[in-house]
């Protein structure tokens, strides 16, 4: 068994909602309804006036990762689509040393056995 995980570094997330396309169409999921990764939009006033947008991919019970796909040493399809490049999947160990240089970012994990 390995942990793998997705590493999320929101800050650069363009809310482009690419991911939740890439993922509802690798899985067939219908129009309308919520498939395993969702972008969730939130916005805060900051003094001043000024409005802070943060976009966040977020997983959720229905994602596995594509573990068929990686199976096939392919990325998930989330990744491989994701226009401004904020996801990044791998192997836990890796992930834990690269996520304290983003500045805002979080880290899914998950356990295969390959």
């Amino acid at each position: 068994m390995s942990d793998y995980g997705l590493l999320v570094d929101y800050e650069y997330c363009t809310g482009c909602h690419t991911c939740e396309v890439a993922c509802k169409q690798e899985h067939r999921i219908e129009a309308g309804k919520t498939g395993g990764v969702r972008v969730i939009e939130l916005l805060q006033e900051l003094p001043g006036g000024s409005l802070d947008i943060i976009n966040m991919p977020i997983l959720t019970h229905l994602c596995y990762m594509c573990a068929p796909r990686i199976k096939k040493g392919l990325l998930p399809a989330c990744v491989q689509h994701c226009l401004a490049e904020c996801l990044k999947f791998g192997e836990m160990q890796s992930l834990v040393q690269e996520a304290p240089q983003r500045r805002k970012a979080v880290i899914y994990t998950f356990r295969y056995d390959l």
